[in-house]
């Protein structure tokens, strides 16, 4: 991982040393379309891993009841 030291200005006007790391400044770089469209398809990564962990675990359910369990799990999800 690529990681920069920059200095910067503070809201109480010092000067100090920030590191920025590549995917950070990835980020900064994208309009805010980019990182809407990024964000869509980390969440719909999500749930197919989750999908696939659950098919994993009860491989006796069907394809239905998969969909539902996800849809439960985000619906309610906290972070």
């Amino acid at each position: 991982m690529l990681t920069v030291l920059y200095w910067s200005v503070n809201s109480r006007r010092q000067s100090v040393a920030v590191m920025k790391t590549e995917a950070q400044q990835v980020l900064q770089a994208m309009s805010p379309a980019q990182k809407l469209r990024a964000a869509e398809r980390l969440y719909h990564s999500a749930r197919q891993l989750k999908a696939a962990a659950l098919r994993a675990e009860h491989p006796d359910w069907t394809d239905e009841a998969i969909r539902q369990a996800v849809r439960q799990i985000f619906l309610y999800a906290r972070s």
